[in-house]
């Protein structure tokens, strides 16, 4: 006779229902909650690459700004975007819970892109158009606030929508199931081919609107792609799981860091058994999560003071408070996410490679011939789609033809390593930088040689797919760097910490932007007004010589990641050799 499902396998371990009852396995979760999830990452990717890919053109021939001030716009509000991811996941896993974080900063990023589409209607909000004969009139400080005010209010809604529209889609499956684990790794693969999905949509379809049809129709759609969104996602409501929220571990790092420096005086003891451990009993309240016991290193020995346990001060009563003592599970944890923090850093400056395929090489590609045919014309920013389309075809590349080949030629199961997929990926954006050098200055003697030197409107006959090279490159890269990165955060992050993966991953693209905005501006600063690499007519700048600083400093960077990598033991090696040492 079969026996009964007992109350505790028809329910889901710490899910809840929209009631705020323990999960049905049955009635809640798995794909149907789930795709209604994945809407929300279309929209998202929709939103935002919809409007990054074709703001520079969007700044330079409508607002009438320079190239070098466009260039840093896009950066700086690409970059706030995946910075705010930091505050939404703290937000979303310390305070409001995920569902309610996609709600809330879907409305906001709706909100953006509506002033947006408004201050695209409203002839008030842009300065008239050029005149021949007469010098274009600059967007003015009330048009530029209105700008400004939509892009960062899109950055806060997209920052919050990034950080937890993974997760909250992850949530609907029980890990410790085995078959809904299959489902959770399936839902994870159909996020990125949606996401990728939702972005090659953006630049082509969505800007070829924009070109064709006005910014209006192009930033309306992505209104209605996103309310839609969030009207599907709600509709969900009562099927989803929820999880409540947990804390940051941007807390326990504070907490680890702040307990070590109010005990900087005293003395470690010889033995690491001294130190307080989750066996000496329950320290904070709730109870805490069950996590992997890590055998104590002797590297950042000042953390280990946020574990000694401290009688003197307390009348020989330890002394138990939260931002006074940590377990050595804590502390050794915060130490893993220190020993990651080099390669992280070194990975910032392929972002800011990445970023110039959306800014100054749509530049490029609107100084050159994009005509097929007689009558179609490709939109500036839909050359980014060459770079997604690289994206698509190198995973299953990699896994059909160069994984099998690296499973045999390096001995590893998995192929080539997080690190060394990482490393590929560097070294791609050192070729991509030298083929736009290449390119850029062709297309300058091109250009010089058919007198449009000092017509910055005048366009050459030299095809726009002469760029396509760096496009792919790069593209090709960025898989690389993706499986790397993502591979690398979600194995060595400790098991408390991975909400923090994803924002350490994004992170490093936000500085990576950032950085570019720098280099940019610096680079304008010190070649000056008469020849800057930078120009607002580019017949007449040196793009080349940019490239090539960019070429320089990613080769540097590659040395310096390859010190850190040689230098990073992973998280299961160094467990097992300091595991046989004990």
């Amino acid at each position: 006779m079969a026996t009964l499902p007992t109350t505790q396998e028809k329910t889901v371990s710490h899910a809840f229902d929209y009631k705020g009852f323990p999960a049905e396995r049955s009635k809640t979760g798995g794909w149907t909650s789930a795709s209604m999830i994945l809407g929300g990452e279309i929209a998202e990717r929709l939103a935002t690459l919809g409007i990054t890919v074709n703001l520079v053109t969007y700044l330079t021939g409508t607002m009438h700004l320079g190239n070098a001030d466009s260039a840093n716009i896009v950066t700086n509000f690409v970059g706030t975007s995946f910075m705010l991811c930091l505050f939404g996941g703290f937000l979303g896993d310390t305070y409001v819970g995920r569902y309610l974080n996609i709600a809330v900063f879907a409305a906001v990023q709706a909100s953006g892109v509506a002033l947006l589409t408004i201050s695209t209607i409203i002839p008030s909000l842009s300065p008239p158009k050029c005149m021949e004969h007469t010098p274009c009139v600059q967007a003015n400080t009330k048009q530029l606030m209105i700008l400004f005010a939509a892009l960062y209010v899109t950055a806060l809604g997209t920052g919050g929508l990034k950080s937890s529209v993974p997760g909250f889609g992850s949530d609907q499956f029980d890990a410790t199931d085995k078959q809904e684990k299959k489902q959770m790794i399936k839902f994870l693969n159909w996020f990125y081919f949606f996401a990728n999905i939702g972005s090659l949509i953006a630049v082509t379809v969505l800007v070829y609107i924009q070109d064709h049809q006005g910014r209006d129709w192009g930033y309306g759609i992505c209104v209605c792609a996103i309310v839609l969104a969030l009207v599907v996602f709600l509709g969900g409501t009562r099927k989803y799981r929820y999880k409540k929220p947990v804390g940051s571990p941007l807390t326990q790092i504070a907490v680890v860091f702040v307990a070590a420096w109010r005990k900087r005086n005293l003395q470690l003891p010889s033995d690491s058994a001294e130190l307080f451990t989750d066996d000496d009993g329950v320290l904070h309240e709730p109870p805490r999560m069950i996590k992997q016991r890590l055998p104590h290193s002797k590297q950042f020995r000042f953390l280990d003071k946020a574990a000694i346990k401290d009688f003197a001060s307390a009348g020989g009563i330890m002394k138990i408070n939260k931002w006074y003592l940590s377990t050595l599970t804590d502390v050794e944890e915060v130490k893993l996410v220190l020993r990651m923090l080099p390669i992280w850093a070194s990975t910032v400056v392929f972002w800011t490679v990445q970023v110039q395929m959306m800014t100054l090489s749509v530049s490029q590609a609107t100084t050159m011939d994009r005509r097929i045919g007689k009558s179609f014309q490709i939109p500036a920013a839909s050359m980014t789609s060459f770079l997604i389309g690289t994206i698509l075809l190198t995973i299953p590349f990699y896994d059909h033809f160069i994984s099998p080949v690296a499973k045999k030629v390096l001995k590893n199961p998995q192929g080539l390593s997080p690190l060394q997929h990482t490393g590929v990926g560097l070294v791609l954006s050192i070729l991509s930088m030298v083929a736009a050098a290449l390119i850029e200055k062709k297309r300058l003697t091109f250009t010089q040689s058919h007198g449009l030197f000092n017509n910055p409107s005048g366009k050459t006959r030299l095809s726009v797919f002469w760029l396509v090279p760096q496009f792919c490159i790069v593209g090709s890269g960025e898989a690389f760097m993706y499986m790397g990165l993502l591979d690398f955060f979600l194995r060595e992050c400790p098991d408390g910490m991975k909400t923090m993966s994803m924002g350490l991953f994004l992170s490093s693209r936000s500085l990576g932007f950032f950085f570019s905005s720098l280099l940019v501006s610096t680079v304008n600063k010190i070649t000056g007004p008469i020849q800057p690499w930078i120009a607002n007519n580019l017949n007449q700048g040196r793009l080349y010589n940019y490239y090539w600083l960019l070429a320089i400093l990613s080769a540097i960077n590659l040395f310096i990641y390859l010190a850190c990598a040689k230098w990073y033991v992973y998280k299961d090696k160094r467990v097992s050799e300091e595991s046989m040492e004990e």
